[in-house]
């Protein structure tokens, strides 16, 4: 029975969702950290409430302070030559061959992450303005086409499960408005079991990358001692 229970609390811990929720609109960037029902704004941040200040009756009479002996003055200093400053030591970069599996890991790692991660709620509204009707429709045709671009790419990369894409034009407005809002998930399950598999992954590419570097470091070390041993003494 104890088994079940967790189980059961494992399952609805892995249940929970993880996310990050922005958007954009008159009154500017806004952006929180989603965890279950918790909601963390990351921007933007709330003000500070200033302390009130005590009026100047309120505060307590400072002693006056006794007037001090004024030091004398010191002899300036000649002035000295600058030091030289030390020179930098340019590092040698390494092996591309040995960084390689690392870009591979990661790329695995974005591949495997995107197909995980769910788009909750997509929503772009672009209003556009201008005097002149010609230019205004020829503005439209780019923008929607650009539009319908980028919200293919994102179909194709993520799962949108709610999509709002519009694009109108204002002959009356000032300038061209915009308001987005994207709201991005992932399981806590799926997530924790990405970071662990790759993380393993990632520590064995570690060590073979640390084991290759020592051996050819011992190599090297040991070609040096032959080269010292073989060179001709004089008589």
């Amino acid at each position: 029975m104890i088994w079940w229970i967790v189980l059961a609390a494992v399952a609805a811990l892995g249940a929970i969702p993880v996310g990050l929720y922005f958007a954009y609109d008159a009154d500017g960037f806004r952006g929180r950290l989603i965890l279950g029902p918790i909601r963390y704004t990351l921007f933007p941040q709330r003000k500070k409430e200033k302390k009130e200040e005590t009026p100047e009756s309120e505060q307590k009479p400072q002693k006056k302070a006794e007037p001090q002996p004024t030091p004398e003055k010191a002899a300036p200093k000649p002035p000295q030559p600058p030091k030289p400053k030390p020179e930098e030591k340019t590092k040698r970069g390494g092996s591309y061959r040995d960084f390689l599996p690392l870009i591979r890991l990661g790329l695995d790692f974005l591949g495997d992450m995107r197909r995980k991660i769910r788009v909750k709620r997509l929503r772009l509204h672009l209003v556009l303005a201008g005097d002149d009707p010609c230019d205004l429709a020829v503005n439209y045709g780019r923008a929607l086409a650009a539009v319908k671009g980028l919200t293919a790419q994102l179909e194709r990369v993520f799962v949108i499960q709610s999509r709002n894409v519009n694009v109108e034009c204002d002959f009356a407005a000032d300038q061209t408005r915009i308001t987005a809002e994207i709201d991005v998930r992932i399981t806590l399950g799926r997530l924790l079991a990405l970071t662990a598999v790759y993380g393993v992954r990632g520590l064995k590419e570690y060590w073979n990358l640390k084991k290759k570097r020592k051996g050819g470091a011992e190599n090297e070390s040991e070609t040096s001692q032959h080269a010292g041993n073989n060179h001709p003494k004089n008589p």
